[in-house]
């Protein structure tokens, strides 16, 4: 359920791969370290594909498209995504040192292409009037079913502020989920639970979280936390609303009475 990749090398450093590591997640996903100048050709006869900068520059070049594309910090700016159907071939040159993250599953529907700009992102503030502030985070949703319901596949972002917590209250779905982390700082660290189990995470770490196990997060004060979260749709079960757990769903209530200020 646990990984950490450390830091990352050149080329294609694995995170889950649906013929092997982690095969239980039914994606590939992976981030590649680009040095400046270096192509990547990127096509599939049997799968989509998703590529998401993290950090750098680079040109995307799709369908006789082009898109040169800049991301600082995933902290302090919002995504861009291309994402394509299978057959389409995308080439991907670093404009400079630049890391991307590639989310791939199996697909047979023919799509129309899609580059989603920062300004096609859903982002919401979670969390910051309840709880007083406790699970305050940024959640950035890139497609799902709502917008690409010919996609198996979900992807967004999560910006946990230093001391807060996320994926909160704790809820699950059927749906296989993969997390990855990054923090403002390298000594950056928090937590993640995935049913009983805890983790600690820290910079280029992830988890793989089976269905219908719970899964709430919290990062480290001082620390400002970052994860991508990629699910798989299941057949005729997609993805569409987290099942809040039972025992938690108090918290949501009207006026819940929350220690010290109970009255």
């Amino acid at each position: 359920m646990f990984g950490k990749l450390g830091e990352l090398k050149e080329g294609y450093n694995v995170l889950t791969e649906i013929e092997g590591l982690h095969s239980d997640m039914f994606m590939d996903i992976g981030i590649y370290k680009m040095c400046n100048g270096k192509e990547e050709i990127l096509i599939e006869s049997r799968k989509e594909t998703a590529v998401l900068l993290l950090e750098g520059k680079v040109r995307l070049e799709w369908e006789g498209n082009v898109q040169e594309i800049e991301r600082k910090s995933v902290f302090e700016e919002e995504p861009w995504c291309l994402h394509v159907a299978k057959n389409v071939k995308i080439k991907v040159t670093a404009l400079a040192d630049s890391e991307v993250l590639v989310q791939k599953t199996e697909n047979d529907k023919e799509f129309e292409a899609r580059f989603y700009t920062p300004d096609d992102c859903q982002n919401t503030v979670a969390g910051e009037d309840v709880w007083e502030g406790t699970a305050k985070r940024v959640i950035r949703t890139i497609f799902d079913y709502e917008n690409a319901a010919h996609s198996n596949m979900v992807v967004g972002e999560v910006i946990s502020y230093p001391g807060r917590w996320s994926s909160y209250p704790p809820h699950h779905h059927d749906q296989p989920e993969v997390y990855y982390y990054r923090f403002d700082k390298p000594q950056g660290f928090g937590c993640a639970m995935v049913g009983e189990e805890a983790f600690r995470v820290v910079h280029n770490s992830f988890i793989t979280i089976p269905g219908k196990l719970d899964h709430p997060q919290s990062t480290a004060p001082g620390y400002a936390m970052y994860f991508c979260w990629m699910i798989r749709h299941l057949h005729h079960n997609p993805w569409t609303d987290r099942i809040m757990e039972e025992e938690h769903k108090w918290l949501v209530e009207p006026n819940a009475k929350i220690w010290p200020e109970k009255e």
